[in-house]
C-alpha cells in the first residue's frame, strides 16, 4: 500500500504478481492514457532491465516498481528527477533500516549503497506522447535478498534490519518521493535537492574513474553543478559529466 500523504496526494497503485518488466507496463499505461501519478509494482518480473538495456534479476521479496508521471517537467529537466527519486529512495531506506549517512550512501547518478554495497538502482526514461513530455521511474531495491557473483559487492536491506519488506519501504517511498518532488517543483526548487544530495554522496572528494564513451577518465570527484552533472578535477582540468558509470577502485 501507498504511504498516506501520497494517497492524499492522489497517487495509485497497480500491483501485478508477474509481469515482463513493471517500466513496460508503466509504458503501457500510458498508451492507454493514464493521468498519471501510478506506482506499478510487481511481486517478480521476467525481463527485468537496468541501465544500458542490462537484465536486472527479479526474485520474489524484493521491490520492483515503476512510476509514471505525465507532463511532470520539460525535457531538459527530467534528469533531475534522478536526484529526486534517489533522495526519495535514501529516505525511505533510512526510515526502514534506521541506517544514515555515511554508511547509507547515493553514488552518482541512481545507486543506493550500504557500506559501500550496491543495494538498489534507479532507471529514468522519458518520451513524448500526444504532445506531453512523460517521463517513467523505475526502482529495483534489494530486500530480502541480493545477487551474487556480481562483479562489485551488493547487499540487501533485510541483511541489516529483519524487519524490512516490501510493504513498509513502498510505504516510505511513495511518501518521501511525494515530499521530494513538492519541494523540487518549487521555484529553484533543485537547489536544496542537489545540496541534500551531496550530504548524501559517496565518494564525494574522491578519487573515481569515470567509464565514458571514449573510455575511462579518472579524477577527484568534485560535486555537482547547477542543472546536475558531475564535476570532475582530472588531469586536463575540471570537466562536466551528464552520463557515465562512477568506479571507485575495485567496486562500481
Amino acid at each position: 500500500m501507498l504511504g498516506e500523504s501520497a494517497r492524499a496526494a492522489g497517487y495509485r497503485l497497480i500491483v501485478r504478481d508477474e509481469v515482463a518488466s513493471t517500466m513496460e507496463e508503466a509504458r503501457r499505461a500510458l498508451g492507454e492514457g493514464d493521468p498519471g501519478l501510478l506506482w506499478i509494482v510487481a511481486k517478480s518480473q521476467n525481463a527485468g532491465r537496468g541501465r544500458h538495456g542490462r537484465h536486472w534479476g527479479s526474485p520474489p521479496g524484493n521491490l520492483y516498481a515503476s512510476l509514471l508521471l505525465v507532463a511532470p517537467c520539460e525535457p531538459a529537466l527530467a534528469p533531475q528527477l534522478g536526484f529526486v527519486a534517489g533522495l526519495a529512495l535514501h529516505d525511505a531506506a533510512a526510515a526502514v533500516t534506521g541506517l544514515s549517512a555515511p554508511a547509507l550512501a547515493l553514488k552518482w547518478p541512481n545507486d543506493l549503497l550500504i557500506s559501500g554495497a550496491k543495494t538498489s538502482g534507479l532507471l529514468l526514461e522519458g518520451e513524448n506522447r500526444t504532445g506531453r513530455f512523460n517521463v517513467v521511474i523505475g526502482f529495483g531495491v534489494n530486500i530480502a535478498s541480493s545477487p551474487e557473483g556480481t562483479p562489485y559487492p551488493a547487499t540487501h536491506l533485510s541483511a541489516h534490519a529483519a524487519e524490512a519488506n516490501v510493504e513498509r519501504l513502498l510505504a516510505a517511498l511513495s511518501d518521501a518521493w511525494h515530499k521530494r518532488f513538492s519541494a523540487w517543483s518549487l521555484p529553484g526548487g533543485f537547489g536544496p535537492i542537489r545540496a541534500a544530495w551531496l550530504e548524501r554522496a559517496a565518494y564525494l572528494s574522491e578519487t573515481i574513474t569515470m567509464r565514458l564513451p571514449e573510455g575511462p577518465v579518472s579524477g577527484r570527484f568534485l560535486g555537482l553543478d547547477a542543472s546536475g552533472r558531475l564535476e570532475l578535477e582530472a588531469a586536463g582540468g575540471r570537466r562536466l559529466i551528464d552520463a557515465g558509470d562512477l568506479y571507485f577502485g575495485d567496486r562500481t
